[in-house]
């Protein structure tokens, strides 16, 4: 039991970043309908781009803006150019679903072909380690997991106390009554995924300052942060982060008294079990459609 604590505090500071992604998920899928498969290898691409940066003198702080931007950037030209031009039909989230897994493909064979496949190692935001209770813990993450709670109540402050994250929740609740008072979806989705993107690039330049960068970076903060969103609900925002953490926790705990050999095994046996209780997660609701 005298290794419980630090185990918890460990994956608490892991699951900021996880929820961090899965909010940038459920921010998307509520305003567009589509589960964004390459919104990690979006982030790291702006990742590999503000490494770059570092490398030519940029300092790490004005690189974590900089792949924040990118990352930005880069969801707004895929809303517009390919999630846009999709039919609206009943199978448009399948379609989008197979359409963002194949942007990722692309993405990580981009990478590969500007950076190499090689691990590129990544500086932290603020070296360093501290001990917190008798627990030795790295700046970079206690800075990370501070950057992400601020993040995620910058974003619970936007889409509550001002007028276009109103909008935005209009949107997502029900897109045609919006458009019917003037609402322009159009710019509510660009705005969606630009923030999405941004609070994911935000995540994997501190997962990558604690390793290093490399094409296939995404894959593990990707499924562990969906695994937060089906624990919390798809359509909760909150519920993504409390799922985030919740992982987070989860994966640890299992590495420690178990196997680190089979962490994701017990995690997803765990989210499964939960998932056969309540469909919709912890704090997501059902949705009903009209055929």
């Amino acid at each position: 039991m005298d290794q419980l604590l630090p185990l918890v505090i460990s994956g608490f500071v892991s699951g900021a970043a996880y929820g961090l992604v899965a909010l940038g998920k459920v921010i998307i899928f509520k305003t567009t309908d589509t589960v964004n498969f390459a919104l990690a290898d979006i982030a790291t691409l702006a990742a590999f781009v503000a490494i770059t940066g570092i490398g030519h003198g940029l300092p790490v702080p004005a690189a974590l803006v900089l792949a924040v931007v990118v990352a930005g950037l880069l969801g707004i030209a895929t809303q517009r150019w390919l999630v846009r031009r999709l039919v609206r039909d009943r199978n448009r989230i399948f379609v989008a679903l197979v359409l963002m897994i194949g942007l990722g493909l692309v993405i990580r064979a981009l990478i590969g072909q500007v950076w190499g496949h090689e691990p590129v190692p990544f500086p932290a935001l603020v070296a360093g380690t501290v001990r917190v209770g008798g627990i030795e813990l790295a700046w970079n993450k206690i800075v990370a997991t501070g950057f992400a709670l601020a993040a995620m109540a910058f974003v619970a402050w936007f889409f509550n106390r001002t007028a276009f994250g109103v909008a935005m929740r209009a949107c997502a609740d029900d897109p045609f009554a919006a458009k019917l008072i003037g609402i322009d979806a159009e710019r509510v989705a660009m705005i969606a995924w630009f923030i999405g993107c941004a609070l994911a690039a935000i995540a994997i330049f501190f997962l990558a300052g604690n390793a290093a960068l490399s094409t296939t970076f995404a894959l593990v903060p990707l499924f562990r942060a969906l695994a937060g969103v089906f624990l919390g609900g798809l359509t909760s925002m909150p519920g993504a982060v409390v799922g985030g953490f919740v992982v987070g926790i989860l994966d640890n705990l299992a590495a420690g008294y178990v196997s680190a050999s089979f962490r994701d095994t017990i995690v997803f046996a765990i989210i499964v079990v939960v998932l056969f209780v309540r469909p919709a997660g912890f704090l997501g609701k059902v949705r009903a459609e009209r055929v």
